[in-house]
């Protein structure tokens, strides 16, 4: 297989992930404008974001072992749909009530999407950190563009012109077939998961452990830290959403950085590394006024970021058994259980100061990085994979 057929599905999966990850981006997004225009409190608009992380959370776990029972690629596509209908609806619905529904749906879409899509892009990827830091790109890409997608709707009409914001799920559907397509003529994701070896389910739930750490701290940035870099820069939109671009675009970045630092140096050593990054930056960020707080938004995303997509491949390696289910749980659960914390940041923003709320977000990095320490690095499955591709097709090797 030449190197230009074989990169075709990861880039036309990494597309279609950056498709389906803009809703995830846009919910938080969102956050400003419901509270300029509908009033919401810190409480209320931090239920959004939880409307659209509770359901996903609980779902993603169901579609990940129905990935490792079955192949769905036909989810994909359908997925993408659901994750940009209900974000389109809530800029137009009449109650707060309504609002949360339609966001669920979305969430429902996006943790559809994310087991199947990981099980396709692994078996693509070939074992390759660089393939799966490419896939995993598209989603932080998606993140980071976001906020300027969000930004850009709501200048032409406020939350009534949120319906412009399906285009992206249109597009991403069409990916999503082209990429699954491609897959199955190069010989890829035709199946469901299936490996050999043992699950090391102790290890997977101290992995799993960490990433609930990574995911609050980056769930309760995304919800909260437009607002407070208005309130500690004394700008406006702009500033708001220029912080928040920073702290996803810089993800998109870290994601290709951390495939390429774990093919040098191992995925547990740079992922130790990069909690220990996150610390320091998440302190930063609470407690240093001004401009200056935008390196350290940037440095946090850093921290945030480099490790997200060792952590699915790690997930996959330590259950190599349940491919699906690790992916649901690495890419999805733990990311969307995030969104839990939110209301209780909210709330706690409401009583106290915003400052004050996300001063606890400083700590988490730290539990993760000890919940880390004993890991050993599992035998990468990738490799086998690779192996076998390269034995049934000569041109590739």
């Amino acid at each position: 297989m030449t190197a230009s057929r074989r990169n075709r599905p990861v880039a036309l999966m990494s597309l279609g992930h950056a498709c389906v990850d803009v809703y995830q981006g846009a919910v938080a997004a969102l956050v400003p404008y419901f509270v300029a225009e509908r009033a919401y409190s810190y409480a209320a608009a931090s239920g959004v974001v939880l409307a659209a992380s509770l359901l996903s959370s609980l779902v993603q776990p169901l579609f990940g072992v129905l990935t490792d029972r079955w192949a769905m690629p036909w989810l994909l596509p359908l997925s993408a749909l659901t994750a940009g209908a209900g974000v389109a609806l809530s800029g137009v619905t009449g109650s707060y009530a309504s609002t949360l529904a339609v966001v669920a749906v979305s969430g429902v879409g996006v943790a559809a999407y994310h087991p199947e899509a990981a099980r396709v892009a692994r078996a693509v990827a070939q074992g390759r950190h660089s393939a799966m830091g490419w896939f995993s790109f598209g989603g932080n890409a998606g993140f980071a563009l976001a906020p300027l997608l969000v930004f850009a709707v709501m200048a032409t009409g406020g939350l009534r012109a949120s319906p412009l914001l399906a285009v992206p799920a249109v597009a991403g559907a069409a990916l999503c077939a082209a990429a699954v397509r491609a897959a199955a003529s190069g010989g890829a994701g035709a199946g469901a998961s299936t490996a050999a070896g043992r699950d090391d389910w102790a290890s997977f739930l101290r992995l799993s452990g960490a990433v609930v750490c990574r995911s609050v701290v980056f769930v309760g940035l995304s919800a909260f830290v437009s607002l407070y870099v208005r309130e500690r820069t004394g700008g406006g939109d702009v500033t708001g959403t220029a912080a928040l671009f920073v702290l996803y675009a810089g993800g998109a970045v870290g994601t290709l950085a951390g495939g390429r630092l774990a093919e040098r140096y191992g995925r547990l050593a740079v992922v130790r590394r990069s909690y220990a990054l996150t610390v320091l930056a998440v302190a930063g960020l609470v407690l240093v006024p001004g401009p200056p707080v935008y390196l350290f938004v940037a440095l946090t995303s850093a921290g945030l970021y480099v490790p997200f997509s060792l952590h699915i491949t790690l997930g996959q390696d330590f259950l190599p058994r349940r491919v699906g289910t690790a992916s649901g749980v690495t890419l999805g659960l733990t990311v969307s259980v995030g969104g839990l914390a939110a209301p209780l940041l909210g709330a706690l923003a409401d009583a106290t100061s915003l400052r004050t709320a996300l001063l606890p977000l400083v700590a988490l990095p730290a539990v993760g990085r000890l919940l880390l320490c004993r890991l050993r690095e599992p035998e990468p499955l990738g490799s086998a994979v690779a192996e076998r591709a390269d034995e049934r097709d000569p041109a590739a090797r």
